[in-house]
């Protein structure tokens, strides 16, 4: 290329969007394309979006406006779930030039919007790229910080909760074999990253393309040399089986945290919302995570208690949740103790069962539950924290010099501050909770 070409990415939703970003940002770069920022303009916009909830919808259509308006004369190119489930109207949004809806289609996207780019115009209703869905797209992202990358193990689910639209925009479960995952952690160990997230849509599920397991995966990256930690993203309870906790508790590099759904903290709201296991059953998985975790260290001669990180997803307003299933989610929590929580309003969703279930619960009556959730993570999470106060731990340093301070996170998942040492980062470090 005689001029090069800025490609500017803006990512919404998950860690799993994020990885697949990065993937696609080296892509470009590797074709000779300068990234830049958004806000300073660009010749192409990528931006991947995300459909969870119609909030999500909303705010992917006004950031492409945003960008227009930024730039022009830029191409706005659209992926990720809302580019699947909102193809029609993304495609009347002024400046958008293609949305690739296929999870195969991001494999080719650099090759072929910077191909078309050079060539000259396109019709600003340019068809999407085929591909199949049933592919695997491998990504993971680094990130600014150079010590935790966001490894993409899994896509698609097969759970069809009544909620949700992700089965739809993601396509059913699959992954590539470990053997290719395994050639990605090492290429991210070999970048100097020292901890790596597992994402995917249902992490879990792993297994479904190649018929390998999630724990061999998990036994396989284990031995990867050069990461130090690695952190499950989000499981599903079901999915986190005794065996897999028993294993990661032998002695590995997988930390003392987890990110689980609960979704609701009531039977009959499990059931309408088509979860695959009930509150007992959530709160009996989580006491012996906890019990695993809590032996190992004490094997170690370190106190093993109030040890793991939990983040909980819990969706509030359910159509049909009264008072009393809210107060149920409310209860099994305060006893249940994690250190997070991560609240949803319920978002109507145009398909699924649950947008034409009686009962829909006002937004009022939503948002007031959402606050005291989050009212009651601020305490959980307090809690914790003070609960390992005064604790050796390891911590993890990351680059930023943030006026003067620096932050890492322990194996927990809490955060540490410290002064800004250079020579500390990319370092895990023994400090003093």
């Amino acid at each position: 290329m005689e001029k090069s070409v800025r490609v500017s990415f803006i990512t919404l939703g998950c860690k799993l969007n994020y990885a697949e970003t990065s993937t696609i940002e080296r892509q470009f770069v590797s074709l000779g394309c300068k990234v830049s920022d958004w806000r300073d303009g660009a010749d192409i916009f990528v931006v991947n979006t995300c459909a969870v909830t119609e909030t999500s919808e909303r705010k992917c259509r006004s950031i492409i406006r945003k960008l227009h308006r930024i730039s022009p004369s830029a191409w706005i190119v659209v992926t990720g779930c809302y580019a699947r489930l909102g193809k029609e109207r993304i495609y009347g949004i002024e400046g958008v030039k293609y949305v690739f809806a296929s999870d195969e289609s991001k494999k080719g996207i650099a090759a072929r919007v910077l191909g078309d780019y050079l060539a000259g115009p396109v019709s600003p209703l340019a068809p999407e790229v085929s591909g199949d869905s049933g592919g695997f797209f491998l990504a993971y992202s680094s990130g600014e910080e150079r010590t935790r990358a966001f490894l993409k193990v899994q896509d698609g689910c097969d759970y069809h909760c009544s909620y949700c639209t992700v089965c739809i925009a993601r396509g059913e479960s699959r992954n590539a074999p470990v053997s290719d995952i395994v050639s990605e952690a090492s290429a991210i160990a070999a970048s100097g990253v020292r901890e790596i997230v597992l994402t995917g849509v249902n992490t879990g599920d792993f297994g479904k393309t190649t018929g390998e397991s999630f724990l061999d995966l998990l036994k396989a990256l284990d031995r990867v040399e050069g990461i130090d930690r690695y952190r499950i993203s989000s499981i599903e309870p079901n999915l986190l089986t005794e065996e897999i906790v028993d294993w990661i508790t032998s002695g590995t590099k997988f930390m003392p945290h987890f990110h689980i759904p609960l979704q609701s903290g009531s039977d009959r709201i499990l059931k309408a919302m088509g979860r695959r296991y009930d509150a007992d059953g959530f709160l009996r998985k989580l006491d012996y995570v906890r019990k695993a975790f809590g032996d190992f260290y004490e094997k170690r001669g370190e106190d093993g208690s109030d040890r793991v990180f939990f983040g909980i997803d819990v969706i509030v307003g359910f159509p049909g949740e009264t008072e009393a299933d809210f107060m149920d989610t409310y209860n099994l929590l305060s006893r249940i103790k994690p250190a997070f929580l991560h609240v949803f309003p319920y978002s109507k969703r145009p398909g699924t069962p649950a947008a034409a279930m009686p009962g829909q619960v006002p937004e009022e009556v939503k948002n007031s539950r959402v606050e005291r959730l989050m009212a009651l993570s601020d305490i959980l999470h307090a809690d914790f924290v003070k609960a390992n106060s005064g604790r050796r731990e390891e911590v993890l340093f990351e680059s930023s010099d943030k006026g003067g301070r620096m932050y890492g996170y322990t194996r927990n998942y809490i955060r540490v501050e410290r002064p800004f040492d250079p020579d500390a980062i990319g370092r895990i470090i023994e400090a003093v909770i």
